[in-house]
């Protein structure tokens, strides 16, 4: 059984830093799996954040550029989003989704939310 696990969000004051971790289990060891950082910040439409899925960081929003950053962990089928220098305007819930090549298949899941609000 497939599961998405996303940990890591918080609370924090403007210019802080917080991690958040997106762990997937239950994937065949045949499978390549990717993911991606979503966000749904109040009253907005959901927006990509990061991630290598499609492995073009020009996609990337300006809003986060040079303050978030993606380190993968293959082997743990982990992706963490490091958020420095956080503004009120990154408070959202987060999620995380992966894509699962497996074979000629791909598989897509999603994780729970997890809520950031950074204060002013």
């Amino acid at each position: 059984q497939v599961q998405v696990v996303l940990s890591g969000g918080g609370s924090v004051q403007a210019g802080g830093s917080l991690r958040l971790s997106c762990a997937a289990t239950g994937y065949s060891s045949a499978c390549n799996v990717e993911m991606d950082y979503y966000r749904v910040p109040p009253g907005k439409q959901r927006e990509f954040v990061s991630g290598t899925i499609s492995g073009d960081s020009t996609n990337i929003p300006d809003s986060v550029k040079g303050r978030f950053t993606i380190t993968q962990d293959k082997a743990k089928n982990t992706l963490y989003l490091q958020m420095s220098s956080l503004k009120p305007e990154d408070t959202a819930t987060y999620y995380c989704k992966t894509a699962a090549r497996c074979g000629g298949q791909v598989h897509a899941h999603w994780s729970q939310g997890t809520q950031v609000t950074v204060s002013s």
